[in-house]
């Protein structure tokens, strides 16, 4: 008889797909790492095949061959909407995985991995910005956060198209002056805004190094520069202004509750946006307990795996072990 895996999780990002198999105790059987999801690009079907090829090496590498797979919990970037975690879970249900799918999107695996129970928010901001909110009854709360059109500002690829924006118009003399016309282009050892303004065009410099330039803005504005002080100050409002809004639609907001920041720029701990995030939501939620999060987001998906097959806290305890850090 081959080895039953209770749960299989999912967590999958533009670059990167971790799959971790989960027995019926909480041990992790097996792990893998694939390519990024990017159905906007290449399709649903190809990008499923990413997923499907992390998953084959997962299971090489159990000690027999599996059983039975039993529910697949994948946290998944590009599910943006309801309709599109709907669509990707009748491709997931087609390939015959598992007996039973959920398809979320990745931003509730950051917040399930970073509480012990599924309560609270989490504002993801990576290479765009997010936010999620969930309690045990099974409410959500969430934002489509595709973008400008759906009202959404900043995240790193934001942060670095503003920095981008005011720099050329302060060169120029459109804008106000900034030390940014000077330290973004100097950043690719250029001179001037002109000369970035044209690499970038041409694709001299590839359009994928602009998330570079964030740490740049960051780090100009802690030297003083004041266009890029109110970018940072801007980002944290937008912060604060999600995690608030999620907070009230759950009923949280005057309840101790948890609010985790994750993405690389809010793991990045930066203390001119940590901090303020942390004084604004202060003002806006007195009870809120903010943390970054550390916790991997495929530990998150496991638990919404866990808490979909009813497994005990012991259950839970012990695979949260597993991925402690020492």
């Amino acid at each position: 008889m081959g080895v039953n895996v209770p749960v299989v999780a999912v967590d999958a990002g533009n670059s990167k797909t971790d799959v971790a198999l989960i027995g019926a105790d909480g041990t992790v059987l097996a792990t893998a790492r694939g390519g990024g999801f990017q159905p906007p690009r290449v399709g649903v079907a190809a990008a499923v095949d990413v997923l499907g090829s992390a998953l084959d090496r997962a299971v090489a590498r159990l000690p027999s061959a599996p059983g039975s797979f039993g529910h697949i919990s994948a946290c998944l970037a590009n599910a943006d909407l309801p309709v599109e975690e709907a669509e990707l879970t009748r491709a997931l249900e087609a390939r015959g995985w598992g007996e039973s799918v959920e398809v979320r999107n990745d931003t509730f695996a950051i917040l399930r991995a970073g509480v012990d129970e599924p309560r609270g928010v989490a504002v993801v901001c990576g290479a765009g910005i997010n936010c999620v909110g969930m309690v045990p009854d099974g409410r959500t709360a969430r934002f489509p956060a595709i973008g400008r059109i759906s009202g959404d500002w900043g995240g790193g690829g934001g942060l670095a198209e503003e920095a981008l924006w005011c720099a050329a118009r302060a060169e120029d003399g459109r804008g106000e002056p900034t030390e940014l016309a000077r330290t973004l282009p100097a950043h690719f050892g250029l001179d001037s805004m002109y000369a970035l303004i044209e690499a970038l065009h041409r694709e001299v410099i590839p359009s994928a190094r602009r998330h570079e330039l964030t740490p740049v803005l960051f780090a100009t504005g802690a030297a003083g520069d004041p266009v890029a002080a109110a970018l940072v100050e801007r980002q944290a409002e937008e912060v604060v202004a999600m995690a608030s809004v999620a907070l009230t639609r759950l009923g949280l907001l005057e309840e101790e509750a948890p609010v985790l920041l994750g993405g690389s720029v809010l793991a990045a701990r930066h203390p001119r946006l940590n901090d303020r995030i942390a004084e604004l939501l202060a003002a806006r939620a007195p009870k809120a307990v903010v943390r970054v999060v550390s916790e991997p987001p495929v530990l998150g998906a496991a638990l919404l795996g866990l808490d979909r097959t009813g497994a005990g806290p012991e259950v839970h305890r012990r695979l949260r072990e597993q991925y402690a850090r020492p």
